[in-house]
């Protein structure tokens, strides 16, 4: 674990065997800091990438303690248990969907950035994947940033107040086709990307639903699905922050 005190964060990080081929921020769903966040740190670090998972939820209380007690309840085989989750979950993540975390989320994500492109081997070559609440906020900063050079959102909402034309980075997002509070909107966000210039790709899986890829979750991970999406997450990241890419503006 490393501490960014300035922005009262804390983060867990996951370092390479010898020089990193780049640098991921991994942003974590609404559960926060948990194992599985910590876990795909740890596979993007043995594919030769420094990676760094902000405890952003942590910052309002919600600590992979929480987040883990509110997940097995809501998961449980007892319909009591789900339906105490309810008002847990809700009293849990709602200090995250007010303007003030935004607010100070974005900044501190970018100070995470900050201390990610003059690491040795990096040479500014950062990404950004982010999962469900993290999906949003790899949207939030690739459009905050642009020194991130490649975006990868999994099943996450574009955020109401970002700005497509400010994202300088090639954007790949996954989508679960029965998802359908955040995936019917994807027709329109593709309109929305091609007009602001941005290079944007949308893939959209068939018989899946949100969380696809978390491999905690027995009701949602599909392993079929996960491990396409990884291979293509890989492929893009090798693309776009290798060192012959271009940083230029797409």
């Amino acid at each position: 674990m490393i501490e960014f005190p300035e922005h009262d964060l804390h983060a867990y990080r996951a370092d390479p065997d010898g020089q990193p081929r780049g640098a991921v921020v991994v942003i974590q769903e609404i559960w926060g800091l948990v194992d599985h966040v910590k876990d795909i740190a740890d596979r993007f670090s043995a594919q030769g990438y420094l990676a760094v998972a902000p405890d952003l939820l942590g910052h309002v209380g919600l600590t992979p303690e929480v987040g883990e007690r509110i997940f097995e309840l809501m998961f449980s085989s007892s319909e009591e248990d789900r339906l105490a989750a309810q008002p847990q979950m809700r009293a849990a993540t709602t200090p995250a969907r007010q303007p003030e975390f935004a607010a100070w989320a974005v900044p501190a994500l970018r100070h995470v950035v900050d201390s990610l492109v003059d690491e040795p081997g990096v040479e500014g070559r950062v990404g950004v994947v982010g999962f469900c609440f993290g999906g949003t906020y790899a949207f939030a900063l690739a459009a905050a940033d642009d020194r991130v050079r490649a975006a990868v959102p999994f099943y996450g909402s574009f955020p109401e107040n970002a700005d497509p034309a400010t994202i300088a980075c090639p954007v790949l997002a996954f989508y679960g086709e029965e998802d359908h509070g955040i995936t019917d909107g994807v027709p329109d966000l593709e309109s929305r990307m091609q007009e602001a210039g941005v290079d944007f790709t949308a893939r959209v899986y068939h018989g899946v639903g949100h969380a696809f890829f978390n491999d905690t979750s027995p009701t949602k991970y599909d392993a079929e699905v996960a491990g396409d999406a990884w291979t293509r997450t890989l492929a893009f990241l090798g693309e776009h922050l290798s060192s012959t890419s271009s940083s230029d503006v797409h």
